[in-house]
C-alpha cells in the first residue's frame, strides 16, 4: 500500500519512507511498554467467565468442532462474533489458563492496532507527524483501557485491528481502483464484523472518508446534481459491505433477543434520555477521564428533562460550530465520525443493563482525536508556531493521560480491585456490589461479602447470581429459611443452567439436612436434569434413595458419580448402599477403594471391618 504522498511534519518538510515506518514502530513499542502491567493481571469475574474460565468450548482449545460451535448461536454471550471465540481458543492452546498469555495477546493487537492507525492516517492524508499525533493520543488515552486490560475484551482489540486495516486497504483501493483491491476491502471487513458486530458502521464512515481526505466527492454544493451523482456512485460502490454489515446486524439482534440480552422493557423515553446524555458524557471522559468504572449503571428515569435538554443543546451547539467551520473539511467528518460510530451503542437499542461504556467510544475517539490535532496542526501553521515548543505542549499533554492509564490498568488486577474502584466511583451500582461480594466470598471474606450481596439484591433485585452468593453465606451461618429463600429467587431470574443447576443442588443438602428427604431428592433431580455431571447431585439423591431403602437406584447414581469424579465419599456410600443389598463382596470392594483414596477415612474403615465379619459369617 502506497503513501502516494510523503508525510509532512508541521512546518511542511517531507518525512519520507523512514521516518514513516520509525514512528510506527516507536509507537507501536511504546503502546506494548504501556500496557505491559496488564500482564500481571488476572482474570475477573465479569464477562471472562462466560469467554474464557467456564467456557467449555473455549478450554478445550482450538478443535474443529469448536471452530463450527464458534460459527453458531449458542453461546453464554449472547454475541456473534466467531473470529473472537477462535482466537480465545488458541489462547488456550498456547498459554493454558495463565492469564497473562490471554493479557500478552492483547496488548500485542493493541500495539499493532496503534502501528496500523498510524499508517492508514498518514496514507490517506499525507500528514505523517499529525497521524502520529493521533495515534500517540489513542494509545494513552484512559478510555480504552477496558477494551485492552480486561480478557474478555479482545473482541474490541481484534476488531479494531481489521477495521483499521480495512480503511487502510480502502484508501489503497481508491488510489487505482480493481476488483482485487475491492475484494481485499471485503475480505478485511468480513474479518471485522466476525470479530465484533460494532463496526457495522464502517460502509458509512467510508463514505466520509470519500469527502475527506480522500477527495472523491464533486467539489460542489451539497444537493447539487453533480454532488448528488458523485455520492449515488459511491454509496453503490459499498453496497456489498452495506449488506455484510446488515445481515451480521441482523444475526446478532436475533441473538440477543433470543437470549434475553434486549431490555426493550425498559421504556423508550429513558432510553432516549440516556443516549443524548451519554453522548456529551463521554465528550466529558474524553477530556476529563476521570472516575472510570468497569460498569456504570444506567440512571433510568433519574435523568431529568431540563438535563437532557441542556446536553443537547451543548451537542446542538458543536454540530452548529463545526457547521460553521464547514470548509475545515476534517471537523466535519471528524464530528460526524464520532456521532455516527457511537450511535449502535448510544443506547436508544438497549442491550444490557450499562448506561454507558468506556469500551463503547473506543472508535469514535478517533474521530474527536482527528479532528482536535489536524486543527491545532492548521493553527500552528498559520501562526508559525515553533516544532520544539509545540512538540513539548504535545507531551505536556500525553504525560497525565498515560499516567492514569497506568494507574487504570491497576484497576483491574482482580475482581476486588476492579469492582472496589467502581464502587468508589459510582453509586446504586447493583452489578459491582454483587460482583465486588462474589469475590469477597471467594476471598473468604464472609462478613464483608454479605453485606455488599444484600446491597445488590436491594439495588438490583432481578440478577441471580448475588441471590445465589448470599444463599451459600447464609446456608454456611445455618439461617435455612432465608438460603431457601435466596436460592429460589437465583432459580427464578437465573439464565444460566449451571447456576440453576448449583442451587437446585444447594437446596437438596438443605433439605436433606433438614431430613425433608422428598423434598431434597426432587431438588437434586432437578439439577441433575439441568446439569447431567453435576457429582454432588447424584451423591446426594443417592443418599435419599439409601436411606429410603432404594438399595437399586442408589447404587445407580453412586456409581454415575463414581464415573463423573472418583472420591472417597462416593465409594464409602457406595459401600453402604451394597451393603444394604447385602452385596458383602462389592460393598468390601467399595470401602477399600474408599480406603485407598483416603487412607485415614475412619468411617470406611470401620464399616469395612464390620462388612469383613459379616462375609466370614462371624457376624449374625
Amino acid at each position: 500500500m502506497d503513501f502516494s504522498e510523503p508525510g509532512r511534519s508541521v512546518d511542511g518538510r517531507a518525512s519520507g519512507w523512514r521516518t514513516v515506518i520509525l514512528l510506527a514502530v516507536l509507537l507501536a513499542v511504546g503502546s506494548a511498554a504501556l500496557y505491559a502491567p496488564a500482564l500481571r493481571n488476572g482474570f475477573v469475574n465479569y464477562d471472562d467467565p462466560d469467554y474464557i474460565t467456564r467456557n467449555a468450548e473455549v478450554q478445550r482449545g482450538l478443535s474443529w468442532s469448536g471452530i463450527v460451535w464458534a460459527f453458531g448461536t449458542e453461546n453464554a454471550a449472547a454475541n456473534w462474533h466467531p473470529l473472537t471465540w477462535i482466537s480465545h481458543m488458541l489462547d488456550v492452546s498456547w498459554f493454558g489458563m495463565n492469564p497473562a498469555g490471554h493479557h500478552f495477546v492483547n496488548v500485542l493487537l493493541f500495539s499493532l492496532d496503534i502501528a496500523v492507525l498510524f499508517l492508514f492516517l498518514a496514507s490517506a492524508t499525507g500528514e505523517a507527524w499529525r497521524s502520529a499525533a493521533v495515534a500517540a493520543l489513542f494509545a494513552v488515552h484512559p478510555l480504552n483501557v477496558e477494551s485492552v486490560a480486561w480478557a474478555a475484551e479482545r473482541k474490541a482489540v481484534l476488531s479494531i485491528l481489521f477495521l483499521l486495516l480495512t480503511l487502510w486497504s480502502y484508501v489503497w483501493y481508491t488510489r487505482r481502483p480493481s476488483v482485487a483491491r475491492y475484494l481485499a476491502v471485503v475480505a478485511l471487513y468480513a474479518l471485522a464484523l466476525l470479530s465484533k458486530t460494532t463496526v457495522i458502521t464502517l460502509p458509512a464512515t467510508l463514505l466520509l472518508l470519500d469527502y475527506w481526505p480522500l477527495g472523491r466527492l464533486a467539489e460542489t454544493e451539497a444537493g447539487s446534481q453533480a454532488f448528488l451523482g458523485s455520492f449515488g456512485r459511491l454509496v453503490l460502490e459499498k453496497i456489498p459491505l452495506f449488506v455484510m454489515a446488515a445481515v451480521v446486524g441482523w444475526i446478532t439482534f436475533q441473538i440477543h433477543r433470543r437470549e434475553g440480552a434486549m431490555a426493550g422493557a425498559m421504556p423508550f423515553a429513558w432510553r432516549l434520555k440516556n443516549s443524548v446524555y451519554s453522548y456529551l458524557a463521554y465528550l466529558g471522559k474524553t477530556i476529563w477521564p476521570t472516575g472510570l468504572a468497569v460498569f456504570y449503571p444506567h440512571p433510568e428515569n433519574s435523568l431529568t428533562w431540563g438535563t437532557v435538554g441542556l446536553a443537547a443543546l451543548a451537542l446542538i451547539g458543536i454540530t452548529g460550530l463545526v457547521w460553521r467551520h464547514r470548509d475545515k473539511k476534517y471537523l466535519l467528518v471528524s464530528w460526524l465520525w464520532y456521532l455516527g460510530i457511537l450511535f449502535p451503542m448510544i443506547g436508544l437499542v438497549q442491550s444490557g443493563r450499562q448506561g454507558m461504556a468506556d469500551r463503547y467510544v473506543c472508535i469514535s475517539l478517533l474521530g474527536l482525536f482527528v479532528g482536535l490535532v489536524w486543527l491545532m496542526g492548521d493553527w500552528a501553521e498559520q501562526h508559525a508556531w515553533k516544532r520544539e515548543p509545540l512538540l513539548a505542549g504535545f507531551v505536556v499533554v500525553l504525560l497525565p493521560l498515560a499516567y492514569l492509564t497506568h494507574v487504570q490498568i491497576g484497576y483491574w488486577r482482580n475482581s476486588i480491585t476492579l469492582f472496589g474502584h467502581a464502587l468508589d466511583v459510582t453509586s446504586n451500582n447493583g452489578i459491582a456490589e454483587g460482583n465486588f461480594g462474589s469475590a469477597l466470598v471467594e476471598a473468604g471474606e464472609t462478613q464483608l461479602a454479605t453485606q455488599h450481596l444484600e446491597k445488590a439484591v436491594r439495588l438490583a433485585p432481578d440478577l441471580s447470581t448475588p441471590h445465589y452468593n448470599l444463599a451459600l453465606i447464609l446456608q454456611k451461618q445455618g439461617r435455612g429459611s432465608e438460603a431457601e429463600r435466596e436460592y429460589r429467587m437465583a432459580i427464578e431470574r437465573s439464565a444460566d443452567p449451571l447456576e440453576k443447576a448449583q442451587a437446585h443442588n444447594n437446596l437438596g443438602a438443605l433439605y436433606l439436612q433438614a431430613k425433608n428427604n422428598a423434598a431434597a431428592q426432587a431438588e437434586f433431580s432437578a439439577a441433575i436434569a439441568l446439569n447431567p455431571n453435576e457429582v454432588n447431585s447424584y451423591l446426594g439423591r443417592g443418599i435419599v434413595e439409601q436411606q429410603a431403602e432404594n438399595h437399586e437406584a442408589a447404587i445407580a447414581d453412586f456409581m454415575q458419580a463414581s464415573k463423573l469424579q472418583p472420591a472417597p465419599a462416593v465409594y464409602y456410600w457406595l459401600g453402604q448402599a451394597y451393603e444394604g443389598k447385602a452385596d458383602f463382596r462389592q460393598a468390601q470392594d467399595a470401602y477399600m477403594t474408599a480406603l485407598r483414596m483416603a487412607p485415614g477415612m475412619s468411617e470406611a474403615q470401620t464399616r469395612l471391618e464390620l462388612v469383613r465379619k459379616k462375609t466370614e459369617g462371624t457376624v449374625q
